[in-house]
Parts: structure tokens; sequence; C-alpha cells
């Protein structure tokens, strides 16, 4: 602790001080501290250096806390929340930050430490790279400086393919953010995840402005006006389905907060996510759109002849696209129906020369 902190929390104290477990107040020529412990000192005016060092670590968090954090109060809470501020003490939140007090946010870890002076220091890294350094294993990480540069970091997966939903859970792995001040690491947090610290913050407070999904498609103009006439009337599930396709913890790390309206709720579950949805994304209502016109389309009746292995096998076929699981069959495992060889043999027994299911045309 230096000077800096003791005039600065002195200052403070001459309008009074209560901040995370210590109190301090002018008493006539004198300051009175009060620490959580019970402990109380009370010494003249020019004694206050000497006694602020018996409370170093209240007074140099009290210090970050007001000095250095961001002051933007969604930042501040973030940044509380990071270190578990509003339930641990400071001497045992400051045994910790001195090992490294790790956190997850959607993909992302966040491991916050003390420096010297009782600044912080963030490092940043994927999840899963920080599971393997925990484990003991050496990583060749990429490594940045700048926190925009989590903008190009969260435009790619690990295949290389560009990620039009930046929430969902296929940020790429293989880059570390090892020095970031407090203000850097929260503008990171947010290139990568933009605005789920604010919404985050906003439903902490009760100030979470939900817009549901009858609400957001009378707003659609255009091109996606198409999506007012499809809703959820009487004997169809459309938005359900919508829900269920996008809004998944396996698509998606935000926890959908919008129902159908105020009064109706959808029936699959919102997620788990640690920051909310407060309305339909571009992609849900762009995916919308798409489905709206599809929806419209007559049924037909098509005959085909399977046996029941073959029925068994397009289902599970299906169920890996729609998981994304595709990557992750053997070519080995021919027991999965979703199995590359598995099913080019049904294609190759059941399609004809123009591609035709069992040379049934589509006829549309």
């Amino acid at each position: 602790m230096d000077d800096t902190h003791v005039e600065a929390f002195a200052d403070a104290a001459s309008d009074g001080v209560a901040f995370d477990g210590i109190e301090a107040q002018v008493e006539g020529d004198s300051y009175a501290v009060e620490a959580v412990d019970g402990s109380t000192t009370v010494v003249a005016t020019e004694e206050f250096a000497d006694v602020a060092a018996e409370y170093d670590e209240y007074v140099t968090n009290w210090y970050f806390w007001h000095a250095t954090a961001p002051q933007a109060q969604a930042r501040w809470a973030f940044l509380r929340w990071v270190e578990e501020s509003g339930s641990t003490p400071v001497p045992e939140r400051y045994d910790r930050l001195r090992e490294g007090l790790t956190t997850t946010w959607g993909q992302l870890a966040i491991t916050v430490s003390l420096s010297e002076d009782g600044d912080r220091v963030y490092e940043l890294r994927h999840e899963d790279d920080q599971a393997e350094i925990d484990r003991g294993e050496e990583l060749s990480l990429d490594t940045y400086e700048d926190p925009l540069d989590a903008r190009e970091l969260a435009k790619y997966d690990d295949d290389g393919q560009y990620r039009p939903l930046k929430t969902a859970p296929t940020l790429q792995t293989g880059w570390e953010f090892p020095a970031l001040s407090a203000t850097d690491l929260v503008e990171a947090v947010h290139a990568f995840y933009p605005a789920t610290v604010q919404n985050w913050y906003r439903e902490r407070e009760g100030e979470l402005d939900v817009s549901h999904w009858h609400e957001t498609v009378e707003r659609q103009t255009g091109i996606y006006g198409v999506v007012q006439t499809w809703d959820r009337g009487e004997g169809h599930d459309h938005v359900d389905w919508v829900a269920e396709a996008c809004c998944d913890d396996s698509q998606c790390l935000k926890r959908r907060e919008w129902e159908y309206d105020d009064e109706t709720e959808l029936d699959p579950d919102g997620g788990t996510g640690p920051f909310p949805c407060r309305e339909p994304c571009s992609l849900v209502i762009t995916a919308a759109r798409k489905w709206t016109k599809l929806e419209g389309e007559e049924s037909r009746t098509y005959e085909f002849e399977l046996t029941p292995s073959e029925k068994e096998q397009v289902e599970e076929i299906i169920d890996a696209v729609a998981d994304g699981r595709t990557a992750d069959i053997r070519e080995a495992d021919i027991y999965d129906g979703a199995n590359r060889y598995r099913a080019r043999f049904l294609r190759a027994k059941l399609f004809d020369d123009e591609g035709d299911l069992c040379g049934v045309e589509t006829d549309d």
C-alpha cells in the first residue's frame, strides 16, 4: 500500500467510509477506524497513515473499487461478482485472490488475482483451455493484449466456420489474454458476448426490459413482415418449435426470458445460461421467416418402404445433425445409425439416380 491509497482513504473518511467490512470516520481531531472483526482504532489525524497500515487489505480493497475499477454500475457489479465479493470477507477473499480465483462466463474462464499493491489482474481464456491448464497440461496459446482483439476471435469457431451467433457454444480455443486490467477485461467480455453484462445487471436489478415473441414480430417489416402471419394460433405450436430449435443450451448460452407474450409461456425450457435473452434475436427471426414460408406449403402423402432398422436410422441421422454431433461419430462405429458409411449405404440402396428417395418424386 502506498501513500496514494492512504491519502485517498483519509479524504473519503472525512465524509465517512463504510465498505466491505471496514468503517472509518472523523471524530473531532481524530480518525476512528473499525473492521468487521470488531477491532477499533482511534488515532490523531497525523497518525492515520500508521493505523491504515494495520488495515492494509481493507484500504487497498477500498481503493481498487473506488479509484481503479470502472464505476459504471453494470461493469462494477460484474467485476464484484467475478471475485465473489458479495459473499466473501476481504481477508478470505484476498487469500483466494493470491492463488487466483477463476469463474466462468459462457465459455470464458476469467481468473482474477492480486498485484503487489492490491490492484487486480485478470487472465481470460477459453474454459476448455483453462481446464487443461488446471490439470497441469502445457498449452501453446496465442497471446493477446488488446481487448478488442476478442472481436476477431469471436468471429470463427475451431473449424474456421463463421459464427453468426456470438453466444453460440462454439467459441474457438487456443488463445489467452494473460494480463488485463479491470476496464480491459470488461471490454473483452463485451467483445466476445455483446450486451450480456448489461442485461445480466438489468435482470439483477429487476429492470430487464423483455420483448416477447408477439410484440417482437409485430415490429417486423419488409421481407421479415411475413413472420407476422405465423402465430401460435389454435392447434399450432410454431413458436414452441422455434424456441426448441434455437433457444436450447446446446445452441445458445443465453437463458431465454421471452415467452409468447406476457400471459402465455412457451413449452420449451428457457435454458440455464448466466445471462438472459430479453427478446428473439435476429437469427431467430431470420430462421422463423424461412420456416414461415416452408410451413405455408400444403402437406402431401408420400409412400416409402423402409425396414424397421432403416426407419430408426433415418431418425438417428436427423438427431445427430440436429445435435451437431456428426463430427464426433467415428468412421469405425458402424453401430451408430448416423455413421457416414451407414448413411452412404442407405443412400446407395434407397436413392435413385435423380436423388429421389425410393424413386418417389417430390412433385412440388
